[in-house]
């Protein structure tokens, strides 16, 4: 609810320019991104997931009014910093936590449920912001007010009804806190997935450029919250039913499938000029997250050391963030000096870089 609106928000509301909206969205994500890393280290090392859960939902719960209260630049700077940062310590522990929990043959189903649900609320919550934008004549600050109620259900269901094993026969001597040298004993196999997962995260840029070629193709100021809904659709939708398969299925043949869908996203957006057929590259586009982000994180469950297992998420969040970022900084050079088709070109590139790396997968032990 809040994120959808925020650009709106920071730029018409109160008067921010454009650079401005995208220094505090990247100093946002990069702490988060960074704050993993330290994160899944601790998690494993005093072998708790709970703590740090509540903590980053805590912590996002208590940003939610502050962006309902921001006057400028600054406080709403404080509230997405806090927001991210909330998300990058409860991130890692909690994907640690699902494969703590779940038997090895169920984890890919689990994980599917958990990212269907999580993205079932990225395209509700739109809906449902752009329904009270109606019903409270456009009050941005009431709709912000609104979503403090699900931060506080978060919050109580994660009091109330979560578990987490005892990992005490797992815990490895430790020194201090954060011991870096845990990262080296993620062993080939992981490191491997991390690498995989990387590449796979250069060949997709920010959905923001999914929303311009909807534009560039004729799709209407109103109507284009319709690429994220469409999207995130397609991703809830699907994200259940591969993370099942994937538990009787070949890890290195899913993801190969699944990069053969984002190529086929990014060919029906470069050749795209129609409203119609834009939305076909965002419903394949969803559907290639649907396929490979559970599958992803199932592989690096699967060949994590059961001790290090909120560390290698922690790393594959901080690398893979990095990659991103990097692919967004990419795609908007290739716009700007070559046009809006070029993005699109390099990530079938990377793309199909990952499918070659996958051919040496299936030599690895995965444990």
């Amino acid at each position: 609810m809040i994120h959808s609106l925020l650009p709106l928000f920071m730029t018409v509301t109160l008067g921010l320019s454009p650079l401005t909206l995208g220094f505090i969205e990247g100093l946002g994500e990069g702490l988060a991104q960074v704050v993993r890393v330290f994160s899944g280290i601790i998690s494993d090392n005093i072998g708790k997931r709970k703590p740090f859960m509540m903590l980053g939902y805590g912590i996002g719960a208590l940003s939610k009014p502050m962006f309902a209260l921001a006057t400028g630049g600054w406080m709403v700077l404080s509230a997405r910093v806090f927001d991210r940062i909330g998300k990058g310590i409860r991130s890692p522990p909690r994907d640690a936590l699902v494969a703590d929990i779940t038997l090895r043959r169920e984890r890919g189903a689990a994980y599917g449920f958990r990212l269907s649900l999580e993205t079932a609320g990225a395209f509700l919550g739109p809906l449902l912001a752009m329904l009270f934008m109606y019903l409270w004549q456009g009050n941005v600050r009431l709709v912000f007010a609104v979503a403090i109620v699900p931060a506080v259900l978060c919050i109580a269901g994660l009091i109330l009804r979560v578990k987490e094993t005892h990992l005490k026969e797992h815990l490895q001597p430790v020194r201090s806190v954060v011991e870096w040298h845990q990262i080296r004993k993620l062993g080939r196999a992981c490191w491997f997935v991390i690498g995989i997962g990387s590449v796979a995260c250069l060949a997709r840029f920010s959905e923001a450029f999914l929303i311009l070629k909807a534009l560039e193709d004729g799709l209407t100021p109103t109507m284009l919250p319709l690429v994220l809904i469409v999207m995130n659709l397609i991703y809830s939708l699907s994200a259940f039913p591969f993370g099942r398969y994937s538990d009787s299925a070949n890890h290195a043949r899913m993801l190969y499938v699944g990069m053969v869908v984002l190529i086929a996203a990014n060919l029906t957006f470069a050749s795209s000029s129609s409203p119609l057929v834009n939305m076909a590259g965002v419903a394949l586009w969803g559907l290639h997250y649907g396929i490979t982000q559970g599958l992803l994180t199932t592989m690096i469950a699967n060949t994590a050391p059961v001790h290090l297992r909120a560390t290698a998420f922690g790393v594959f969040g901080l690398v893979g963030g990095l990659m991103s970022l990097f692919a967004s900084v990419i795609a908007g050079f290739l716009w700007t000096v070559a046009g809006s088709s070029f993005p699109f070109y390099a990530s079938t590139v990377f793309s199909l870089i990952v499918i070659l790396l996958l051919s040496y997968y299936p030599r690895l032990k995965l444990g």
